[in-house]
């Protein structure tokens, strides 16, 4: 890879939950699921007492995509709540319509934190917390509607 061609990517842990959540992005934002491999199919099996009790069937990575973006998850090796305070996902979309979808389909069993609204800097942008408790901003890209 060229220095110059750096990619920064999110990588989320949902600390047992992973598989519900690709399911529940794969249907909110047709996320697709390049690769998924479980504790239990991993060619090296974790150290004893990495894990707790029952996570060999729970996910260990996936990757999938959101248009042209990769995330990659885990159900990492916590039973803990997952934290993911002080950053949120931002999508970016075209027109209204898509942004109203993306945004219900999105709180459904989530909290909205902010209603999708016009902005100085959009003309339609919201911001939520996910079911799973992950930020996201939905925006209309400005200058996209009239």
């Amino acid at each position: 890879m060229n220095k110059d061609n750096k990619v920064v990517e999110v990588y989320l842990f949902f600390n047992g939950a992973c598989e519900q959540a690709v399911e529940f992005y794969g249907k909110a934002l047709g996320a697709q699921v390049d690769m998924m491999m479980k504790y239990k199919e991993s060619p090296e099996p974790p150290q004893p007492g990495r894990l707790p009790p029952g996570f060999e069937n729970k996910v260990m990575h996936c990757s999938f995509r959101v248009g042209g973006t990769r995330v990659m998850a885990s159900d990492g090796c916590s039973t803990e709540k997952p934290n993911f305070q002080s950053f949120s996902l931002s999508i970016a979309v075209p027109e209204e319509g898509d942004a109203k979808r993306i945004f219900d389909a999105l709180s459904e069993g989530g909290q909205v934190r902010m209603p999708l609204g016009k902005t100085f800097w959009s003309p339609c942008f919201g911001m939520l917390e996910d079911k799973f408790g992950v930020g996201w901003m939905i925006s209309v890209e400005p200058g996209a509607v009239k």
